[in-house]
């Protein structure tokens, strides 16, 4: 199921550990990226069978500089068998490379960054624009050519915006020249600035 969300800054990741990073992360790190964040349970079938392999295709399709995938390992459930520990010895044997936060328990059973993104359920696949905008989610299973396609138009939309910036960028620096060099202009000739 895909859910269309109105762009609007993505929270903040509330994560009491990382695996696969020397620091804590944020959106914020990512600018200028877009982010495949994954939420996941070690002990969810289609988490297993779908969700993380998928997250990992993602890290070898797309450039890194294009493309962060973050997985957060969001348990809601079973809380006694997925410590960090059990999780860290499962990244090494699925082999997942990319970062993986462990969200904080939240006041119930919700974890709290699987809240502030109102995720049903897991695996769900959350995008975030170049900008830091909370674009799309999805819940379950979703085809790899629909989730390439939405990566794809994100980074098309930015690599966009940043030519319309240079552009803008250009006019305005031509526009300086010409400036400059009008003073210098009269008649006969233009004298060099």
């Amino acid at each position: 199921m895909i859910i269309a969300e109105k762009a609007r800054p993505a929270p903040d990741w509330q994560v009491s550990r990382w695996f696969n990073s020397s620091k804590a992360l944020q959106v914020g790190d990512f600018a200028g990226k877009v982010i495949v964040l994954e939420a996941f349970q070690m002990l969810c079938p289609g988490c297993i069978y779908y969700g993380l392999p998928m997250a990992q295709k993602i890290t070898s399709h797309f450039k890194p500089e294009d493309v962060a995938v973050i997985g957060l390992h969001t348990v809601f459930e079973h809380h006694h068998a997925m410590g960090p520990e059990a999780l860290e010895v499962f990244l090494k044997e699925y082999r997942i490379t990319f970062p993986v936060g462990v969200d904080e328990k939240g006041d119930d059973a919700m974890p709290r960054t699987m809240e502030a993104y109102h995720m049903q359920g897991t695996p769900s696949t959350i995008l975030i624009d170049a900008q830091g905008r909370y674009r799309t989610r999805y819940f379950g299973t979703v085809e790899d050519m629909r989730i390439a396609a939405d990566i794809t138009k994100l980074i098309a939309e930015r690599d966009a915006n940043l030519a319309m910036n240079e552009e803008e960028t250009f006019t305005s620096d031509a526009a300086d020249l010409i400036g400059a060099t009008n003073d210098q202009c009269t008649d006969e000739g233009c004298k060099l600035p």
